[in-house]
């Protein structure tokens, strides 16, 4: 987000388009938050539906004009889809190509070959960490389960012991690292410096991981033994390929583009002088747009062409990767009109006024109020773009270090305790054969260690940074 955008929703939220108390304000923003859990738990309704009407009714609950209301609204998904859109549809192709050219079999194959028994549960985790950064979590599930359940099978292994770790990896990335949707439109949101961002989820990522992957599985294997359930063992999508990719170029495709972003971050702390040479070409080349675009660009090199893809293959392989991505990018846009309603309804001084009265630290105010959306709605994203809109006016005037640790608050809290309003939780049951209470005592927890871990290493790093 641009600083004249950010100047923008200051300025709203301090005009705000209703004269509401911060009673009435309180009670609406519960109604319209309510309604939205209601229309997508009891009604099943689309998420982009739910939020839409979500964003309509909560305008009305404030007592601010429907006029306003719609041009709130509107604005807000505009902003959103132009903000983090382009993104999240160069990070579709991106996966799409690592899945299909087998890129992501061959990493697999590469790490497997050369772990030991002790040291699966790391290679997996390691394995779901690097495919996980491109990917949509839906997509590295989808991926990832049947390495886990061949490996499982053929190692005798336990089920949870090398589940646990890959999942872990999938679930952090998606919470805490972009160019995941929701960690980009927190984000921009709150105005966060991507570079910096992507830089401290890293650090808070590999402990976290760590953590609920390969040290939790050890309890999740004791407490859930179960066979790998024999239905449930896909082909691999290259298996009909005559070649794949080589490991090496497949890595570093998936890294360019963190590479760039993290050079852009470390040379503007560095350097310090927009006029300087150097920082003009890291602040092109590690904006998010031009890493990705660079990274969809060598990818149809190193990745489709090296599958011995042909141009019609190649084309035809970045179409179906966008199809997908139309839902998303609809829940993200809609999740943003939703926001900057709660900015314009005047939300955030309302926030503002509650975190100065009961003295909660910023971070844990949004890491709990993404828990009690999460808790709700089910959905990661949702709980994101939403935690974001309501603490957005606690960014204004801090620095870009403590943005950065907002978001990454945000993000691990969108992750709290997954459960059956949860379509992962959903598939993850399914995939692994478990039943409710095996899938809550091993994924539900997995993913609740994920989020107070998380938030732990973020008021660790605010005490330090």
């Amino acid at each position: 987000m641009t600083s004249l955008s950010v100047e923008i929703l200051a300025a709203d939220a301090a005009e705000p388009i209703t004269s509401a108390g911060n009673a009435q304000l309180g009670i609406a923003v519960l109604a319209g938050i309510a309604l939205i859990v209601l229309l997508i738990t009891k009604f099943k309704l689309h998420a982009f539906l739910a939020l839409t009407i979500g964003s309509l009714a909560l305008g009305a609950f404030a007592g601010a004009p429907l006029a306003d209301t719609i041009k709130s609204f509107t604005t807000g998904l505009g902003n959103t889809v132009a903000g983090v859109g382009v993104l999240i549809a160069l990070g579709a192709i991106l996966g799409k190509l690592l899945a299909d050219s087998g890129g992501a079999d061959q990493i697999v194959d590469t790490i497997l070959a050369r772990a030991s028994a002790r040291s699966m549960p790391w290679a997996m985790v390691l394995i779901a960490s690097v495919i996980g950064l491109p990917l949509f979590f839906e997509v590295g599930i989808v991926l990832l389960i049947p390495v886990v359940l061949l490996v499982a099978k053929r190692g005798n292994y336990s089920l949870m012991r090398i589940g646990i770790p890959a999942l872990a990896g999938l679930s952090v990335m998606h919470g805490l690292i972009p160019p995941h949707p929701g960690p980009l439109v927190a984000i921009d949101a709150l105005g966060a410096n991507l570079g910096v961002t992507l830089a401290l989820g890293l650090v808070v990522a590999i402990p976290t991981v760590i953590i609920a992957g390969p040290v939790f599985s050890r309890y999740a294997a004791r407490w859930v033994d179960i066979p790998v359930p024999e239905n449930m063992v896909p082909a691999r999508p290259s298996e009909d390929l005559e070649k794949r990719p080589g490991f090496g170029a497949t890595v570093a495709t998936i890294l360019l583009p963190v590479v760039l972003m993290l050079v852009k971050a470390l040379v503007d702390i560095v350097v310090d002088d927009p006029a300087n040479g150097l920082q003009k070409v890291t602040d092109v080349i590690g904006s998010p747009l031009i890493a990705l675009l660079a990274a969809v660009i060598v990818g149809m090199f190193t990745l489709g062409r090296a599958a011995g893809f042909t141009k019609e293959r190649l084309s035809s392989t970045v179409e179906k990767s966008l199809a997908p991505i139309a839902g998303v990018l609809l829940i993200v846009g809609a999740g943003g009109g939703f926001k900057q309603t709660l900015i314009d309804i005047g939300v955030g001084q309302m926030i503002l006024d509650f975190s100065e009265n009961w003295s909660i630290p910023a971070l844990l105010l949004a890491w709990l109020i993404a828990v009690a959306i999460r808790l709700a709605t089910g959905s990661a994203t949702v709980a994101t773009i939403s935690a974001a809109g309501l603490v957005a006016p606690l960014a204004e005037g801090i620095s870009t270090t403590e943005t950065a640790l907002l978001v990454l608050a945000i993000g691990a809290g969108s992750l709290f305790f997954s459960h059956v309003n949860d379509a992962g939780f959903w598939l993850v049951k399914e995939y692994f054969g478990m039943t409710v209470g095996q899938t809550v005592k091993t994924w539900s927890v997995m993913e609740t260690i994920i989020s107070v871990v998380g938030i732990v290493f973020v008021l660790l790093l605010s005490l330090v940074l």
